[in-house]
């Protein structure tokens, strides 16, 4: 299931906005995460029209947690080396989205001044960015129009695999961390610790793949280990 979540939302009309879209392509479970605009407000009542029951029902919440899938939304990209900034297109990311339809996927949008700032963006298993003009900037309603009608194009592509889930990903991710550490420089094993991360969260790994690779993975753990025990034991005659 795909929860919409807007962080720090600051206008009630876009926050209304934001509902009827979410009622004009089927999706209807909303999060709040320190809004600055009240859910109560009658302008985003107004605007929300026969949305409304989707405001109403909105959650309210401190922070982000519980969610298989974190998917963030940023209209500022980078280059080939801004990793965090490295996006997919509304259609590419749609079409992995609908091989997670078992898995709790939320899709993310930031304030209306600023976006997701760079750290949260670091957690995302991939972003979205909607190329647009010179001024590349969509009003919040607008881009999660965009998003969720390419979200809704797919919705009848039913995946024949089962996904991984937080647990598979989360158990990958630190695997990878150990071996990059024992491999590379500190300031190295971070920037490729990135990179892994936002590679498993791009290629929506199903069980069976997730299993596969973390087996190599801890393969090649274990003969890490193994070489340095050897190397660490006195030699014959020393």
């Amino acid at each position: 299931m795909i929860s919409i979540v807007l962080i720090g939302t600051e206008s009630s009309e876009n926050l209304g906005a934001v509902c009827r879209v979410m009622k004009n392509f089927g999706f209807r479970d909303l999060i709040l995460v320190n809004p600055k605009c009240s859910k109560d407000d009658i302008k985003a009542e107004i605007v929300s029209k026969h949305a409304y029951d989707i405001l109403k029902h909105a959650k309210v919440r401190k922070q982000l947690r519980g969610f298989d899938y974190v998917v963030g939304t940023t209209a500022k990209i980078g280059g080939d080396y801004n990793i965090v900034r490295t996006p997919l297109s509304p259609e590419q990311a749609a079409e992995k989205l609908s091989m997670l339809s078992s898995t709790r996927v939320a899709l993310v949008f930031g304030p209306e001044s600023t976006g997701l700032n760079n750290e949260f963006l670091k957690k995302c298993d991939f972003i979205i960015n909607i190329p647009a003009s010179d001024y590349g900037t969509l009003n919040l309603s607008h881009a999660v129009a965009i998003i969720l009608y390419e979200l809704f194009k797919h919705k009848g592509l039913k995946p024949k695999i089962e996904p991984m889930s937080s647990v598979e990903k989360q158990v990958l991710n630190k695997k990878f961390s150990r071996i990059a550490k024992e491999l590379f420089s500190r300031d190295r094993a971070k920037i490729e610790v990135q990179m892994w991360r936002r590679l498993v969260g791009q290629s929506t790994l199903s069980k069976r793949e997730a299993f596969t690779l973390l087996g190599f993975l801890t393969k090649v753990e274990n003969e890490m280990n193994l070489n340095k025990r050897k190397n660490q034991e006195p030699r014959a005659g020393s």
